[in-house]
C-alpha cells in the first residue's frame, strides 16, 4: 500500500484525511497523547483493517473519537456522570466506557456492549474528527505490543506501507496514552492511569475504583475491558527489568550495570553522574521529582534502545505510583512483562 505522508497540517491535508477515513480507510493523527491510527468507527470493515495494520488481537477493544461532548449521544447511552466527567477534563486526555448503541459494530468494541469514547484537545485531531464528521476508531499508530508513537517518525517506521495516510504534526504534549474511566450507574473504575490522574479524578466523583490489572498481570482468560489492559504493551525489542528498592540500591545496581554495552539503562538525571548518563547505552527521562517529564519521554526512549543494536536488555528504576507517576508505572510494568526485581 502507498502511504502518503501530509508533512504539513494544513487544511488542505485535513480535508483530504478527512474523506479518506468517511471512505473506509485508515490515517494516522497526532492527539496530545500519542499518535492514533483511525478508521471509520460506524465500518466495521475499518476496525478489521485498523487491527491488521497493527497485528492487534481482535478482542482488544478500540476508542472511539468525537469533536464535541454532546456527540457522545449519538454512539453511547450517556448519563449525568458521564457530562460531569466530560465538562471537567473535556476536550483532554481521558476515555470514558459507557453502554454503547445499536450503531456503533461490535468490531470497534471487541465484542462489548460497551464502547470508549474521548474528545481529543490537540487541534489538528478536533480539525480532522470536525470535518470528517464521524466516530473515527482509534488505537495507537505502532504495531501491537511496541512503545506507542509520539512523533510521527515513530508512525513512518511502524506504519508505513501498512495504511493510507499519516499527519504529522510533531511531538505530542504527555507522551501516554489517555486515562480510561467505566462509568457503571453512579461508580467509577479507572481502568488504565493517563493524564488525568486518579487524585484528581477522586476529588470531583468521590470514590473511585482502581482495576488491579494497573499494576498486576491478568489472568489467562481475562476479557479486557479496555485497551491495554490484557495484553504486552509498550515493550521495545530489548527485554525490559524493573529494579525495586532503596534510591541508593537501584543507583548502585545501575551504575554497575552501565559498563556493560549489551545492558540499556533507563534512569532518572539525577540518579547517575554525568560522565555515565553520556554513555552510548544510557537515556535519561529527566527529574524523578517530574514524572509528567518522565512520562512525556519514556516511549521515545524506549523506541530509542531498538536502535543500539547491542542492547539486548533494559534496566530502569520501578516508578512512584503519585500523579501521571501510576501511567508511568503502569506502562514500565506492562512494557517489562511484569518483571520486577526486588534489591
Amino acid at each position: 500500500m502507498n502511504t502518503k505522508l501530509f508533512t504539513e497540517p494544513t487544511e488542505t491535508a485535513v480535508t483530504e484525511a478527512a474523506e479518506i477515513l468517511r471512505s473506509g480507510g485508515l490515517v494516522a493523527f497526532p492527539t496530545e497523547t500519542v499518535y492514533g491510527l483511525g478508521g471509520n468507527g460506524l465500518d466495521p470493515d475499518a476496525a478489521r483493517k485498523i487491527y491488521a495494520a497493527k497485528g492487534r488481537p481482535s478482542d482488544n477493544p478500540l476508542i472511539i473519537h468525537v469533536a464535541e461532548i454532546a456527540d457522545a449521544e449519538r454512539y453511547c447511552i450517556t448519563s449525568p456522570l458521564y457530562y460531569k466527567i466530560a465538562e471537567h477534563f473535556m476536550p483532554g486526555p481521558i476515555t470514558v466506557i459507557m453502554p454503547k448503541r445499536d450503531c456503533i459494530p461490535y468490531e470497534v468494541t471487541g465484542g462489548l456492549d460497551t464502547v470508549a469514547l474521548r474528545i481529543p484537545s490537540h487541534p489538528i485531531a478536533h480539525r480532522l474528527l470536525a470535518e470528517a464528521k464521524i466516530p473515527v476508531a482509534a488505537p495507537s499508530a505502532n504495531l501491537s505490543g511496541r512503545p506507542s508513537p509520539t512523533t510521527a517518525a515513530h508512525v513512518i517506521t511502524d506504519m508505513m506501507g501498512r495504511i493510507n495516510a499519516i499527519i504529522d504534526g510533531g511531538d505530542c504534549d504527555f507522551g501516554v496514552e489517555s486515562t480510561i474511566v467505566k462509568i457503571d450507574g453512579k461508580h467509577v473504575t479507572l481502568l488504565r492511569p493517563g493524564a488525568v490522574t486518579l487524585e484528581e479524578l477522586r476529588e470531583l466523583c468521590g470514590e473511585v475504583a482502581v482495576d488491579p490489572t494497573i499494576t498486576e498481570k491478568p489472568a489467562e482468560n481475562f476479557i479486557p475491558l479496555a485497551p491495554g489492559m490484557k495484553y504486552r504493551h509498550y515493550a521495545p525489542r530489548a527485554h525490559v527489568t524493573l529494579l525495586d528498592g532503596s534510591h541508593d540500591a537501584v543507583t548502585a545496581c545501575l551504575t554497575e550495570a552501565v559498563n556493560h554495552e549489551d545492558i540499556g539503562i533507563l534512569c532518572y538525571d539525577d540518579m547517575l553522574p554525568e560522565a555515565l548518563t553520556s554513555r552510548s547505552n544510557v537515556i535519561t527521562l529527566g527529574k524523578e521529582s517530574d514524572p509528567t517529564e518522565t512520562a512525556h519521554k519514556l516511549f521515545a526512549a524506549l523506541r530509542a534502545f531498538d536502535d543500539m543494536q547491542q542492547v539486548t536488555s533494559i534496566l530502569a528504576p520501578l516508578p512512584d505510583k503519585k500523579g501521571i507517576g501510576l501511567a508511568v508505572y503502569n506502562r514500565l510494568i506492562k512494557a517489562a512483562g511484569f518483571d520486577v526485581k526486588k534489591i
